[in-house]
């Protein structure tokens, strides 16, 4: 049986974010954005998350999830948390962020580990106060709320892009 991508729940009920803490508030946005594009790849098999379908554009939905745990790695656990880890998907191969270099053959495997890199910056995360800082490779102080913003706006924008790549890879449409 061929691998797909898994279905994804929606743990999130935005309606609900109206009236909430401003830090739950920011990781509900998050995790929304988190499970959107999990589902934008849900039921796809590896050939079709790893094939370029918006010419002459050569993104692809596995690319994104790639991507996404990559900087998601970056901000939270390398620069906010300061963990001594190097990058997953970047590379001498892949300088733009996990968005080259895919490859079917690793759908499975790339997925698990968005999904642990998830959890992972969670974690770095947990604790914190949103107004606690932290040095830029740039030498600019951000602050972990700075993280958030950062984060909820680049999944919005690849969300967008992944609209695209699903509706013409099968059709379908949806959030």
């Amino acid at each position: 049986m061929i691998w797909t991508a898994p279905s994804v729940k929606r743990t999130q009920d935005l309606g609900g974010l109206g009236i909430v803490t401003e830090l739950q508030m920011l990781e509900g946005w998050l995790n929304w954005h988190r499970e959107t594009l999990q589902a934008k790849c849900a039921g796809l098999e590896p050939a079709q998350l790893a094939r370029t379908t918006v010419e002459p554009s050569d993104l692809t939905l596995l690319g994104l999830i790639r991507h996404m745990a990559e900087v998601e790695r970056w901000w939270f656990r390398r620069s906010f948390a300061s963990e001594g880890i190097g990058g997953v998907f970047t590379g001498p191969s892949d300088s733009n962020e996990g968005l080259d270099g895919v490859h079917a053959a690793d759908a499975e495997r790339d997925f698990a580990f968005f999904q642990a890199e998830v959890k992972a910056c969670d974690a770095a995360a947990a604790g914190h106060d949103l107004d606690e800082t932290f040095m830029s490779s740039y030498g600019v102080p951000l602050s972990l709320r700075w993280v958030y913003m950062l984060m909820i706006q680049e999944y919005a924008r690849h969300n967008g892009h992944a609209d695209f790549l699903r509706e013409r890879t099968d059709g379908a449409t949806g959030d």
